[in-house]
């Protein structure tokens, strides 16, 4: 049985290798290390089908030195300890340490994570970790602290023309066909800057034509060839995001129909179940918000039974909360007021802090005035008094525009209460978004 078509276009060299030249291209950093011979442990983090594996297996043969592989998913402690045994015994033969690579790192465990740091702070292995998460995380700060992290981006149009272009005049398969790329664009969008991804779409659409016939790739072959195929949810390209996208706005349009089928949609595609709650804690936050501050509450122990249960129970606490999401009254207050506090931080820079509202653990401090003038709200009745709290600059600034739901309008009658004619004046209707 002939080999996926990804797996054959793996590049063996780095001269093969396509995309993230800031790392491996004339004089980059990886590109000097490799070529002087010796490497430091290092975490590769970068979506999927950007070329971690492939980097990796390029670097352990270019550097002639033992390649342990160990998939996070499949491997526990105990395989960690043999592979580090076994490079204890053959290092006295050699000067390059053996190189340990670790696909999804993020998916061990801290315990996992704590039995390869005596090797890796040794030199007894050289690791290379894998991952699509953000390794401030998903890491350990002590594993983190011994490696170099390096990321790498999806690849760019330019890079995955290359890369088509390569298969169809190199590949021993598609070499026997006539094909002719008119259109990209589908292909281009689909694969999402995932290489893996491109050359799967290119070789569904080839192998779905009679041998002979010349194969004209169109943006219509390609989007008719992924419909037909019933694998077409892709969990990292284009479809992905638009159902997440869909499942969403079905959220925020107070559907719980169409929240639920978009979710059913996801789960039949084989989607990450922490990746939906994830996104659900959000949009909890974003678009339900002061409207209904239960919705943060079960959206987050929504993630945490996720992760308690596992699969297929999963789908119980998922659906509960897409629907309790979407029945919700919403407001989006608190978001807008975040971005339209950022725009002002960017606007007016660092403007100083109001000497009343320091910290003055110094004598010098309080005699500079540090702390001086700041009334302590629990000490007037209701536990408020006014005050200014922002800086001079910008005392008049407003930021918080309250959506009048009923849970909000009490929040909001209590600011106008506190505050009088600076929570009475209008807003600014376009900052409302949507209310």
């Amino acid at each position: 049985m002939s080999q996926p078509l990804a797996e054959r276009m793996r590049p063996k060299t780095l001269d093969e290798y396509i995309g993230q030249r800031h790392l491996v291209g004339e004089g980059a950093v990886l590109r000097k290390m490799i070529d002087a011979g010796r490497i430091s442990s290092f975490i590769l983090w970068g979506s999927p089908g950007v070329g971690k594996t492939t980097l990796a297996q390029i670097i352990a043969h270019r550097l002639e030195t033992p390649f342990y592989t160990l998939s996070a998913v499949t491997s526990g402690v105990k395989d960690v300890r043999d592979v580090i045994e076994r490079a204890q015994k053959g290092g006295f033969f050699r000067q390059a340490s053996p190189i340990l690579f670790i696909d999804e790192i993020h998916r061990f465990s801290k315990s996992q994570q704590d039995s390869l740091l005596g090797a890796v702070e040794k030199g007894i292995v050289t690791l290379i970790g894998a991952t699509t998460e953000n390794p401030s995380f998903e890491v350990i700060r002590p594993l983190l602290s011994r490696c170099q992290l390096y990321v790498l981006k999806p690849l760019e149009k330019d890079d995955l023309l290359q890369l088509l272009d390569r298969a169809i005049k190199t590949d021993v398969e598609l070499q026997k066909r006539k094909i002719v790329l008119k259109e990209t664009g589908a292909m281009l969008r689909y694969s999402g800057g995932d290489a893996r991804k491109l050359l799967n779409i290119l070789e569904l659409v080839v192998e779905a034509q009679n041998g002979d016939e010349e194969i004209v790739v169109s943006d219509e072959l390609v989007v008719s060839r992924l419909q037909q195929n019933p694998l077409a949810y892709d969990k990292d390209g284009e479809m992905h995001y638009d159902i997440i996208s869909a499942f969403i706005k079905s959220i925020r349009g107070s559907d719980p129909d169409a929240a639920l089928y978009w979710m059913a949609r996801m789960i039949e595609g084989g989607e990450d179940p922490q990746f939906i709650a994830r996104r659900m804690v959000i949009s909890a936050s974003e678009d339900i918000g002061l409207a209904n501050p239960n919705a943060l509450l079960l959206a987050n122990a929504t993630f945490d039974a996720v992760m308690k249960i596992g699969w297929p129970e999963g789908r119980i606490p998922l659906a509960e909360c897409a629907v309790y999401l979407a029945c919700s009254p919403k407001s989006n207050s608190a978001y807008m007021g975040i971005g339209r506090a950022l725009d002002l931080v960017k606007k007016t820079g660092n403007q100083p802090v109001p000497l009343h509202l320091r910290n003055a653990p110094t004598k010098l401090m309080k005699d500079l005035g540090y702390s001086d003038g700041y009334k302590y709200a629990h000490d007037y009745p209701g536990n408020f008094v006014r005050q200014q709290f922002m800086p001079d600059t910008l005392q008049h600034e407003r930021l918080w525009q309250a959506q009048h739901t009923p849970s909000e309008e009490k929040l909001y009658q209590r600011m106008v209460q506190c505050w009088g004619e600076r929570f009475q004046q209008e807003a600014d209707p376009d900052l409302h978004g949507g209310m």
